[in-house]
């Protein structure tokens, strides 16, 4: 199993369309930020768009074909750049998601809003590894079959699937805003300058031997000297080309993956405490205990018993709609 995929085994993400917009110029966009676990989206499917940055710097232009994630979960604000007082948004519900509406002329934009659900604790720590702001374009790539093209072809499906109302069309929505968040991080990661974190060290060739071995035997107790050799580099080379790309060390990393398949071990299962930490490479429970409660802030024991009892997936109930806020 290739990384990426194990990463998302271990970190569920689920997403879903929350409405489709259709604004006439002038228009503005309030939204966030949304719940604690999740990444809002955004898909340009026609026209164009001004994302305020939420930290201050300048304001990004989104074009077609643009699809932006924010893990940050800011609250955030787009424009059409006009500086117009915008016309007020009317907000109406179809059966499998919310249409928004505003009157306007010239171009409109067309646009896509949704969100990606992830389990707490992943949220956290997915988080910590993709920057606050990611925008990646299939605009210019529809027929291809590299990772832009099935981009391309996934968001098609999804504006057919919301020019009306069709059977299934809500689960066909959500399955595929799904496979968006896949899609996103692959082409993302195959860009030229991709930024800090997985993305980065994913777009890296001679470190995927490393990052594949962590993820596919984290039990093992690697040690950077075998890592460098996997990747045919020196010790000091790969550690730091981990902290260049990553912004961690391999360590970290192999931690961070640990306890991720801990934390699901102990939300689902009745397995002892030492049994779990030796399953994900730990020799001692006592040892184990110290490094959970060092990267989650409460013992074993601690992280089971806040956990739904009835095992409760957290997808499973569908949330409320939640229309832009457009004034």
């Amino acid at each position: 199993m290739d990384w990426l995929s194990r990463l998302f085994e271990m970190m569920p993400v689920r997403g879903r369309l929350d409405l489709r917009c259709s604004y006439g110029a002038p228009w503005r966009i309030e939204q966030g930020p949304g719940e604690a676990n999740e990444i809002p989206y955004h898909a340009v499917l026609a026209g164009a768009a001004m994302l305020e940055d939420p930290a201050g710097g300048r304001p990004l232009l989104l074009k077609v074909g643009d699809i932006l994630l924010l893990p940050g979960n800011p609250r955030h604000v787009m424009h059409d750049g006009s500086g117009a007082v915008p016309r007020k948004a009317r907000n109406r519900a179809s059966l499998n998601f919310t249409i928004s509406e505003t009157p306007g002329a010239g171009e409109r934009l067309d646009l896509l809003c949704g969100h990606f659900a992830i389990a707490p604790p992943h949220d956290r720590l997915l988080r910590s590894y993709l920057p606050p702001i990611l925008v990646v374009n299939a605009g210019a790539h529809a027929g291809q079959r590299d990772a832009a093209g099935q981009l391309a072809g996934l968001v098609a499906l999804m504006r057919g699937e919301t020019a009306d109302d069709q059977l299934g069309g809500r689960a066909m929505l959500n399955a595929l805003s799904t496979a968006m968040f896949a899609l996103v991080l692959r082409l993302a990661s195959e860009a030229g300058g991709a930024p800090r974190g997985l993305l980065a060290l994913a777009g890296h060739p001679r470190l995927a031997p490393a990052v594949a071995a962590l993820f596919g035997a984290p039990a093992r107790a690697w040690t950077l000297p075998e890592l460098a050799r996997l990747c045919n580099m020196s010790r000091a080379t790969l550690a730091r080309q981990f902290q260049e790309k990553l912004g961690r060390s391999p360590s970290d990393l192999l931690t961070d993956i640990r306890m991720t398949l801990a934390a699901n071990q102990l939300r689902a299962s009745s397995i002892s405490t030492g049994a779990i930490g030796e399953a994900v490479g730990y020799q001692s429970e006592a040892a184990f205990q110290r490094a959970f409660k060092n990267h989650m802030g409460v013992t074993p024991a601690q992280w089971r018993r806040t956990q739904d009892p009835s095992g409760q997936d957290i997808f499973a109930t569908p949330a409320p709609t939640k229309p832009a806020e457009a004034s």
